[in-house]
């Protein structure tokens, strides 16, 4: 949820640090703060709000001079408020121990109370603080910093991050995590720790997985990591196959508009190398095998927010195409209704991120059940895929806006592979059948781009709602978590009411808050469905008449709906279950726009963050 930077090398530590910081402000936070250590001085700047803040506080008093080794915090705040005070970094009651926390620590209250006790002054509301604390306790025994870092998490509880400097080690930045995310930055004679690897890009294309439970000592000569009790650790190196332009807004206003009109390439390079020369269906980064994949008598999808809006897309594809039932739960409940699993159960955790920690702990109860787990991701090297016997990486490169649009496309696709390849496994589709999908789904990447070829009208008629209270979404199928996708990204965004309903729900209730001039954007599904496509018509004939402005979005051609519709926006016409690659495209559009002119951030919307880690 928060930014991390940590940096050891020969180049001024403040500029990379504050400059990894601003890489990492999609992730949403509060405040913000950095440690410089040169010549034996520890040295801290924080300030609450924008990381604008605390570069001027650095310009009003600059950090020491020669300053080669530092670490960064941008805090999105759970233990107290978001003030000066509780900013990161946090300081032992000598000032030569600092510490940078992502994550929550579960038993603070009692380490604090411990400390309290032993005379330690506390200051800050966070439960960050009593770490630098026990850390300066440690350091005082005799401990080096790794070690007494090794010592201090074995007494934590919770999901956590650290980052840890000593004004007595001037050559080391440790760093330490446990359900929360860490990576490192393998440099020439420097080196880097961060959160996401978008914080050292500029610098590095290369990295280090860090796993559960360890613990890392950065040096401009090399890096060590050890478990908790200081044993080597297992690492696995990779690159990363994108650059920094690609961070980068290249022109557009927002993050969020790149990443819309990135869409298209995104669909195209999840579905590259899908089909091998037998041309048959190839997923590599699967890691089940056939034979377990036709054992298998349930699916359960668990994934948060946008992530579970693909999942019940899922599900219908998963049905049709593979025969087998399928259970869409939210992460956050699953674990705590004692789910049904066994060895034949096939849960698929769905994350961009691969670090959402509710994601995370409903996949470890999966495991505990024996149940086959399967990863849908987007982060190379997060903790989900780690976890996971198989996964099918997306390719959407780096998302920065905090509202997600190409990694849900891109999700969607990955469920549909995922469909087809279970088809293709068990027998429900023959290999032709399967392939001739695959080639439908090529072709959409094309379908996508004429969608945002024709979205100024969206715009406009965004812009003339910007004054309204509430819209409503209306859809049936596939559209039906299509309709509550749009309505999610104007919450997000707009902060303003919004419901997606099942359309065929309207007469139990809903219909009640249909009132004169109230907007309600309708999904409709293509004509080749008639009943749901004629059922649709009718509930736009029966809001209309209660005096909504009606919102249509249908199929290019489907004169049915124009006579009930206000504004109708034509999307290319595609298979029923691949609907949802076009017709989400508008919605993303309007709600960008719409909260453009309420003169929202739509890349930083309110007390939202990129990436959830904790509970």
């Amino acid at each position: 949820m928060c930014g991390i930077v940590g940096y050891v090398g020969s180049k001024p530590a403040v500029d990379v640090v504050v400059d990894g910081l601003a890489r990492l402000e999609y992730r949403g936070y509060d405040s913000a703060g950095v440690a410089l250590l040169a010549d034996g001085e520890l040295a801290t700047a924080k300030r609450a709000g924008k990381l604008v803040n605390l570069r001027n506080a650095l310009a009003e008093e600059p950090p020491p001079a020669g300053s080669t080794l530092g670490m960064g915090h941008t805090r999105w705040a759970t233990h107290g408020a978001p003030n000066d005070r509780n900013a990161h970094p946090h300081t032992g009651c000598g000032g030569t121990v600092a510490v940078i926390h992502n994550g929550i620590i579960e038993n603070f209250a009692a380490l604090r109370a411990e400390l309290e006790e032993r005379g330690h002054e506390l200051v800050s509301d966070t439960d960050t603080e009593a770490v630098a604390h026990l850390l300066e306790e440690e350091i005082k025994d005799g401990a080096a910093l790794p070690e007494a870092l090794r010592r201090v998490c074995r007494r934590l509880e919770g999901a956590f991050t650290l980052v840890a400097m000593e004004a007595g080690d001037p050559d080391t930045v440790v760093g330490a995590r446990r359900n929360s995310p860490l990576v490192v930055g393998l440099g020439e004679g420097e080196n880097f720790l961060a959160s996401d690897v978008s914080a050292f890009i500029a610098h590095t294309r290369n990295a280090m997985e860090l796993g559960q439970d360890q613990v890392v000592e950065l040096r401009r000569d090399g890096v060590t990591v050890t478990d908790f009790d200081g044993k080597p650790a297992e690492v696995k190196e990779y690159h990363v196959d994108w650059d920094v332009s690609a961070a980068e807004k290249g022109g557009y206003d927002y993050f969020m508009l790149k990443e819309i009109a990135e869409q298209p390439r995104a669909v195209a390079d999840t579905l590259l190398g899908r089909i091998g020369t037998d041309g048959r269906l190839t997923l590599d980064e699967m890691r089940i095998t056939d034979e377990e994949l036709r054992e298998v008598d349930k699916i359960i999808i668990v994934a948060c927010g946008t992530s579970y809006h693909a999942g019940l897309i899922a599900k219908y594809a998963i049905e049709h195409w593979a025969g087998l039932p399928c259970e869409v739960e939210l992460a956050s409940e699953f674990r705590y209704r004692d789910p049904i699993l066994s060895r034949t159960t096939l849960v698929i955790a769905i994350s961009q991120s691969g670090e959402t920690m509710d994601a995370l702990m409903a996949v470890r109860h999966a495991r505990e059940q024996h149940a086959k787990l399967l990863g849908i991701c987007n982060v190379n090297g997060s903790t989900l895929p780690r976890e996971c016997d198989g996964v099918l990486y997306t390719h959407a490169g780096p998302e920065i806006a905090v509202a997600s649009t190409k990694a849900f496309l891109t999700q969607l696709v990955a469920v549909y592979l995922i469909a087809l390849y279970l088809a293709q496994v068990r027998g429900t589709k023959w290999g032709d059948e399967v392939f001739a999908m695959v080639q439908l789904l090529a072709a959409m990447p094309e379908k996508v781009e004429k969608v945002l070829e024709t979205m100024e009208p969206v715009r406009e008629l965004a812009r003339s709602l910007a004054g309204e209270k509430s819209v409503l979404f209306l859809g049936r199928h596939v559209g039906f978590p299509v309709a509550l996708e749009g309505a999610l990204k104007l919450k997000e965004l707009a902060y303003m009411h919004a419901e997606g309903f099942a359309a065929g729900e309207l007469k139990h209730g809903p219909i009640a808050l249909i009132e004169e001039g109230l907007p309600v954007i309708v999904v409709v599904p293509p004509r080749a469905r008639d009943v749901l496509h004629d059922k649709i018509v009718s509930n736009i004939q029966e809001i209309r008449a209660r005096g909504a402005r009606t919102i249509v979005i249908a199929e290019d051609g489907d004169t049915s709906v124009a006579p009930y519709a206000d504004t109708l926006i034509s999307v290319p016409a595609v298979p029923t279950l691949l609907q949802p690659l076009v017709t989400t495209v508008p919605l993303q559009v309007f709600a960008c726009e719409l909260a453009t002119a309420k003169g929202h951030d739509v890349d930083q919307p309110r007390n939202l963050a990129k990436s959830v880690t904790v509970e």
